[in-house]
């Protein structure tokens, strides 16, 4: 299949180990060390960030604490400081609107940008990608890595593959054997549950995947094989939004086998809860609803929500009301195959970030 044009110019910039980077650059003594921000162990805390040097034992992002503790025990934990974090990241934006109007950030460390039209009416994303990461470093001392291709899904991967402080480039002409050869792992998109699956159907890389045709394709993954089928074809047509105002944040895990202990389904939604919560926490959200997704084994899916009038995103609270949810549902005495997690129902952004008042007793009602 050929890849035609027009094509768009779009960068991918990533801050590398955004929150520990930020604690190393502010506090000298912990350069060269394995800075880990992570949640409470003790409250089924997650991995925030973690710096290179905790990486190389093997901790990363959304790993639950108390496995960072196992891995790097000599590592230094820190609860960090979301109000310095947020104060870079609106440095670091403001140095993209120098260059263009057109900027979606996906969390508070990372960020698509259009510059097939820019302020600076320079043809090259590559050198806009590289004068980026410099001013960055410059004006942060923080590094960046950066991807650029002609869609958000190749220059998302593009990104990813020289980590530090890397630039890669994906052009038209190299997209279809790249793809081909990429690992099913590294498709951005496809989580490890699915790329288990895949590699059980002896899907490992790109060109098995793209040998797949669409009625298998949707047979196998629904909807979302829609998606796949596209991008591994290098095709990907969503535009850089420029607004960043998001509707629900949400987790959810498809169990290699049906669940039937309803407590290791309320692990599971602990976890659950954690890993959202750390997604809220990057895109600095909090929500007033919670909604359960329960699959059944026979493929049957219910939800059910709960809303209050706080604005939520600790790990502790979404869990109890996710769990408090799943006793609603039939989940104790049948077979459950996948569960999830949302938060929805956004303050509008002037009110995000009030002081609230707190009722007392807290109610959450179900919608």
């Amino acid at each position: 299949m050929s890849i035609t044009g027009p094509f768009r110019k779009i960068i991918h910039i990533d801050m590398d180990a955004f929150f520990a980077s930020i604690e190393q650059r502010d506090h000298p003594e912990l350069r060269g060390k394995p800075v880990i921000v992570a949640g409470p162990a003790e409250e089924r805390g997650v991995v925030s960030t973690a710096s290179y040097e905790a990486r190389r034992c093997g901790v990363h992002s959304a790993m639950p604490t108390a496995q960072a503790l196992r891995l790097c025990p000599h590592g230094i934990f820190l609860s960090g400081n979301m109000e310095r974090y947020r104060e870079t990241s609106h440095r670091i934006r403001e140095i993209f609107c120098r260059y263009t109007d057109l900027v979606e950030p996906v969390s508070i460390d990372e960020a698509y940008l259009d510059v097939t039209e820019n302020h600076l009416h320079n043809p090259s994303a590559t050198w806009i990608a590289s004068a980026i990461q410099q001013e960055i470093l410059r004006e942060t001392a923080l590094t960046a890595s950066a991807g650029v291709s002609y869609n958000k899904f190749l220059a998302k991967v593009a990104s990813d593959l020289r980590k530090p402080a890397g630039l890669s480039v994906i052009t038209p002409d190299q997209a279809e054997a790249f793809l081909e050869t990429l690992p099913i792992g590294k498709f951005h998109g496809i989580g490890k549950v699915t790329a288990a699956r895949m590699i059980a159907m002896n899907i490992r890389t790109g060109k098995d995947l793209k040998a797949l045709d669409m009625p298998t394709m949707t047979a196998n993954f629904g909807k979302t094989g829609i998606f796949y089928y596209y991008i591994v074809r290098g095709r990907d047509d969503r535009k850089v939004e420029v607004t960043d105002e998001r509707k629900s944040v949400g987790r959810e895990t498809t169990f290699a086998r049906d669940l039937a202990d309803i407590r290791r389904m309320k692990r599971e939604l602990k976890e659950l809860a954690a890993r959202v919560s750390l997604n809220l926490q990057r895109l600095q959200l909090a929500g007033r609803t919670v909604t359960l997704k329960v699959r059944y084994s026979d493929f049957r899916t219910v939800t059910r929500s709960a809303s209050g009038n706080r604005a939520l995103s600790k790990t502790s609270d979404l869990g109890a009301i996710a769990i408090g949810l799943l006793d609603k549902t039939e989940a104790d005495h049948l077979p459950v195959r996948l569960l999830g997690i949302s938060v929805s129902n956004f303050p509008p952004p002037l009110d995000r970030y009030r002081p609230e008042q707190l009722e007392l007793p807290l109610e959450w009602k179900q919608p």
